[in-house]
């Protein structure tokens, strides 16, 4: 897994080169370190290219076998800005945090007056036929 997470790292680092140039242009890697799992289950990797790029996380071994893990990465934004992620990743999924992630607006949120005229609509028509069954039957 550990090598995929790099090997996918790469390949947006080179990304960003392939858009200017025909020939992918290589990305140097200024430091990488990992630990595999010891006896219990823990582990770690760490990863920096000259592009920007970072990536970092440590980890263990779930409950139910599968790995715990919290961590970080980073990279240039076109702007020079840096975009940060932090997660975690456990039973419960990965749990992304970051200012970039769109958030969903507070409940209860304002209702747009035409979705409460639609719905007053709604009201009417539901009583009106309503009212046209009590008669319909009224008349038998």
């Amino acid at each position: 897994m550990k090598m995929i997470i790099i090997a996918m790292l790469v390949a947006v680092a080179l990304a960003d080169k392939l858009e200017e140039a025909a020939v992918p242009v290589p990305v140097a890697i200024l430091r990488s370190a990992q630990v595999n799992p010891d006896e219990n289950g823990a582990h770690s990797s760490d990863f920096e290219a000259e592009n920007g790029i970072k990536f970092e996380f440590s980890g263990s071994e779930g409950a139910e076998g599968g790995s715990n893990m919290i961590g970080s990465y980073s990279y240039p934004l076109e702007d020079g800005s840096i975009a940060s992620v932090s997660f975690v990743a456990n039973e419960n999924g990965f749990q992304p945090q970051s200012d970039l992630l769109p958030v969903a607006p507070e409940f209860p949120h304002p209702i747009p007056q035409f979705v409460l005229d639609q719905i007053e609509f709604a009201r009417l028509e539901d009583e009106r036929k309503a009212q046209e069954e009590t008669e319909a039957y009224n008349t038998k």
